[in-house]
């Protein structure tokens, strides 16, 4: 019985003289600062989907979903009060809508992105009357005519249906 009380005490005093010497080794390895320098404390922020749609001579002619990715200064975010995302979502969905008359959103290939996504970051800053919002990505941004939605919901309904069966 003593045997087996001091291998227990063995053991515990190994395991936690292993963890101890583990941290002191972690606590002198070097700091990656390159990682530092490239991204400059940047926080990256995921938006939410938006859906806007298209109207042409009065009626909806489809939809653009689109989400964003914005980068913005860690210290500063943490500082806010209000989410900048939800400023950054109001902007896409105003410029998107805005533009849906000038732009033929079936064929993308000849819309500007970059104009875009500086346009909502310079739009927020001018909202926060800061530079808050270093750059703009983004994550989606689709079309889809009105009959493809409309398709689309037709099947979810008949697949529900049938499983329902």
């Amino acid at each position: 019985m003593v045997k087996l009380l001091l291998v227990g005490i063995w053991a515990c005093l190994v395991t936690l003289a292993a963890s101890y010497a583990t941290v002191l080794w972690q606590a002198d390895a070097p700091v990656d600062g390159k990682a530092d320098e490239f991204f400059g404390g940047l926080d990256y922020v995921k938006t939410s989907s938006i859906s806007v749609p298209m109207l042409s001579d009065g009626e909806i002619k489809g939809y653009v979903i689109a989400q964003f990715v914005f980068t913005v200064d860690g210290a500063t975010l943490r500082k806010l009060s209000v989410p900048p995302d939800v400023f950054l979502v109001d902007e896409a969905y105003r410029t998107i809508f805005a533009s849906g008359e000038k732009i033929d959103f079936k064929r993308l290939d000849k819309y500007n992105v970059d104009e875009l996504t500086k346009q909502m970051a310079a739009k927020v800053n001018e909202r926060f009357k800061t530079d808050l919002v270093k750059d703009v990505l983004v994550e989606q941004l689709n079309y889809l005519a009105k009959g493809e939605v409309r398709f689309n919901s037709m099947v979810q309904k008949n697949e529900g249906a049938a499983s329902a069966n």
